[in-house]
């Protein structure tokens, strides 16, 4: 059915820092719920996640490429599109093994409480939102998912950084591994990298609001995980 498809678990997370996470979309500018996940004729998907990732952040303006909708430049040589629209390329990514991460700026994921506007990244591949802010209720839908969302320490600098060729960035984290309530900070150690060689370096420092029961929904890879698993123990 093109409407209906059964839903696999997400997996859960492996245990070590994300490693080799490329930057899907720098989102510059308003991006609510509905740019992330679009509603009218898609609507007859809900039932059916993978066709409806396919409209996944059609309506998010990107930094990078002088604020056009819905186009991003595959940062992975070789990959197709080598340009193309978000969702192609996202699903390029999850096709080809590849983790991403979406950046975005204030009030990420204002409107509407849609779940789907956290569900799909995560089918695609996402592990990662950096934003300058996020809207509270799609922040806690993107932990409900497994996604880990963050906020840049220094908001007005660092955004900034992946507004130039994020194409180029290559990220890793430090602070996953010992994630804790306690302790809200994990840094992202970005190698901006031409023609195969590491060029520039940047430490990016930033916070997250993850409670312990919302560490326990990361780590299962969902909170519909850790419900699964705790209703069978």
């Amino acid at each position: 059915s093109a409407r209906l498809q059964t839903l696999e678990a997400f997996a859960a997370w492996d245990g070590k820092e994300f490693a080799n996470t490329r930057v899907l979309v720098t989102v510059q500018g308003k991006c609510t719920t509905d740019h992330i996940s679009a509603a009218g004729k898609w609507l007859k998907y809900k039932g059916h996640l993978e066709n409806l990732a396919r409209n996944t952040l059609i309506g998010a303006a990107n930094a990078a490429l002088d604020g056009r909708v819905n186009e991003v430049r595959n940062a992975v040589a070789g990959l197709q599109p080598a340009q193309g629209t978000i969702p192609d390329v996202a699903m390029a990514y999850k096709r080809a093994g590849v983790p991403w991460l979406v950046v975005a700026d204030y009030n990420y994921g204002e409107g509407s409480a849609r779940e789907h506007a956290a569900m799909q990244p995560r089918f695609l591949g996402c592990n990662m939102v950096v934003a300058r802010s996020f809207a509270r209720i799609h922040e806690t839908n993107l932990k409900k998912q497994g996604v880990l969302p963050l906020v840049f320490a220094r908001p007005d600098e660092d955004y900034f950084i992946f507004a130039k060729d994020p194409h180029e960035l290559v990220v890793r984290t430090q602070g996953v591994v010992g994630l804790s309530a306690q302790s809200p900070a994990v840094r992202l150690i970005v190698d901006r990298v031409q023609d195969g060689q590491t060029v520039e370096t940047y430490e990016i420092d930033c916070t997250h609001t993850m409670s312990a029961d919302q560490i326990a929904w990361f780590k299962a890879g969902s909170a519909l995980n850790l419900i699964a698993a705790q209703q069978q123990a």
